[in-house]
Order: structure tokens, then C-alpha cells, then sequence
């Protein structure tokens, strides 16, 4: 399993820096979220001041992009970063489509079906240096590429497509169709394990592949600290980012998976009337040490194989490394995780 992180800056002059900050710690993988900020400007930033570091997107919103621009996008970036790219796409939900992107919320699962598809296709005529370009779809049609608007070829045009998922459709899509899922950080074992897992396999088994051929990776609740003090103040606001969590609709299976169904129900209850601080205290210890792992720099790796060993192939921490902050165990950890 190879230790990733993502990246602890929201300002894009402070890329490059931590970056090479990054790469120089020896995380295997670099991972921009889009939460404030577009994902791939970083991204092309960062594989610009780096070398060695795999670089994605985590995750990208697909539906307010046309595939045409996210497949250009990616294209630039693969070339850029000699392979490294790693595109990873999510659906986001109903409400932020259409009330934060002002764009139609249709049918997620066979519309991303289509967008990955219909980028496939677009890579396709793109390596063949502009041959012909045809997708037909319900949600997307592309059938015109001139040479004016062919992009240089380059030899890295097998990118790879990973999709952020949680129920089963969408998971056995990304078994189906996609390099690798991105599991939501609100995940336990017992998710991963029994509803996961299954579902991606069954999508591999219609595609003709198998687990081996598939990236499994997730941002886990990992809690580490340099004393139990550091460990308990971190606990605390994780209690406060489950219950966000928690509070979806979407996520409810995370919970049904340990029979903690109603408390979804309520906690949704409380966001809407923005009561956010109550909604911590209905996140009990319990809870937390199920959707957690806490520990010391020292045991930290241990606890983190014990628990997602055989599960996981890709993790980062849900708090990223940031240069400077416990730079040397920083590095200690990641060397025992990638070598």
C-alpha cells in the first residue's frame, strides 16, 4: 500500500513549494482536491516543478465540463507531467449541480457512464492524430475534430480515469470502465470490505479484469500525532467533519453498514436548520473508532496495515503534510510505506 498525500496549500504562488516538498518527503502521489479551488491548475503547477511524484485530481466535478474540455485538460497535463496525471472525476450532488454550478442534474451513473466513455474516444482520435472522432450518446455527442484542433500527440495518451464513488452503481461503473476508484474518506473496513470491494469486483468481472488490474485508494481519517494531547484535539474536529459527513443522504450506506442508519436522518435535520455544533455530539466514541485510525508517528504505519491492509493500495491522511510541520517523521513514515 503507497502512502499519498494531498496538498496543504489553497494558494496557487505556495504550489510549487510544497510540491517539491511533497515529492522531496517521498509521497508516492500527489492529490488536489476542487474544494474552493479549480484542481487543475495546481496540477499543471505542480507537475511543472516536480519529477518523480504521481500527480491527480481529487476529485474534479465532471458534469458542469463538457468531456471535450476535461479531456484537453488532461491531455496537456499527461504530456506535461510524462505520464505522471492521474485523473480522478466526481458527480458531486443534486444540489450542488444545480444550485453551485447552475447545470442540469441528470441520471449521475449513466451520465458519468458516458463522460468517461466519451473521453476514452476523445484519447482515442487524439493518439491516432486526429482521426475520426464518433460518440453518440443519450447525454453526449462528439463528432467533429478538424487538425486545426488536434493537440500534438505525445506518448503518454493512455491516462488514467479514477471516479469518486459510494454506492453501488457508481462503484461497479468504476470496476466497469475506470483505473480506480477514489473510496470517500467516511468509510470503515467493514464498508470497504463487504460493499465495496464486491461492487468494484462485480464491475472488473463484466469488463474481463480482475482486482490486480484496479486502483483502490481513499483519504482516510487518520489521526496522528506526536502525543495522545495532539491525538484528542485532532479527534475533535474529525467528530465535527463526520458529522458533515454523516448529514448526506448519499453517505447513509456508511452508516447502514454498522446499523447507524437513523442517526443520518437526524443529523441532516440539524445541518439544515445550521446547527453544526450539535451535530458533533451525535457522533459517539464508538463511531469515531470505527471511521477512524489514531496513533503516534512511531505506530502510526502499523495500526493504518492492520486496518486497510488487502483493501487499499493507494492512502493519504485526511490532514496532508504540510513542509515543515514533523518533517522527519513525515519521512520516516513514508518510507516505510513506499520504500
Amino acid at each position: 500500500m503507497k502512502l499519498d498525500t494531498g496538498l496543504s496549500t489553497r494558494h496557487l504562488r505556495e504550489v510549487p513549494a510544497a510540491a517539491r516538498a511533497a515529492e522531496d518527503a517521498g509521497f508516492d502521489a500527489l492529490w488536489i482536491p476542487e474544494a474552493g479551488n479549480d484542481a487543475f491548475l495546481p496540477s499543471a503547477i505542480a507537475a511543472e516543478h516536480t519529477k518523480s511524484i504521481k500527480i491527480g485530481t481529487s476529485v474534479a466535478i465532471a458534469f458542469p465540463r463538457s468531456p471535450m474540455i476535461t479531456a484537453s485538460t488532461a491531455w496537456d497535463l499527461a504530456g506535461l507531467s510524462e505520464g505522471r496525471f492521474i485523473v480522478g472525476l466526481g458527480t458531486q450532488v443534486k444540489g450542488h449541480i444545480e444550485r453551485r454550478y447552475s447545470t442540469k442534474w441528470e441520471a449521475p451513473v449513466p451520465k458519468l457512464r458516458e463522460y468517461i466513455q466519451s473521453m476514452r474516444a476523445i484519447f482515442k482520435c487524439w493518439s491516432e492524430g486526429g482521426a475520426k472522432l464518433s460518440f453518440q450518446g443519450k447525454y453526449y455527442n462528439f463528432s467533429l475534430m478538424t487538425p486545426f484542433f488536434t493537440p500534438a500527440k505525445h506518448n503518454f495518451a493512455n491516462i488514467p480515469i479514477h471516479i469518486a464513488g459510494v454506492n453501488e452503481h457508481i462503484l461497479r461503473l468504476a470496476g466497469e470502465l475506470c483505473d480506480g476508484l477514489h473510496a470517500h474518506p467516511f468509510n470503515s473496513p467493514k464498508y470497504l470490505r463487504e460493499y465495496v470491494v464486491p461492487n468494484v469486483e462485480k464491475g472488473l468481472a463484466k469488463s474481463g479484469r480482475s482486482r490486480k488490474d484496479f486502483t483502490l485508494q481513499t483519504t482516510a481519517f487518520v489521526i496522528v500525532g506526536r502525543n495522545q494531547d495532539e491525538i484528542k484535539k485532532t479527534r475533535e474536529a474529525v467528530r465535527q467533519q463526520i458529522s458533515f459527513y454523516a448529514s448526506t443522504r448519499t453517505y447513509k450506506v456508511v452508516l447502514d453498514m454498522h446499523g447507524w442508519g437513523d442517526i443520518a436522518q437526524r443529523l441532516n435535520e440539524k445541518a439544515a436548520k445550521g446547527e453544526w455544533s450539535a451535530m458533533a455530539k451525535e457522533i459517539t466514541d464508538e463511531m469515531l473508532d470505527v471511521y477512524t485510525v489514531s496513533g503516534t508517528f512511531d505506530d502510526i504505519h502499523d495500526k493504518v496495515m492492520a486496518r486497510y491492509e488487502g483493501l487499499l493500495d493507494r492512502l493519504a491522511f485526511y490532514n496532508p503534510y504540510r513542509a515543515g510541520v514533523d518533517d522527519a517523521e513525515w519521512r520516516k513514515l513514508a518510507k516505510r510505506f513506499n520504500g
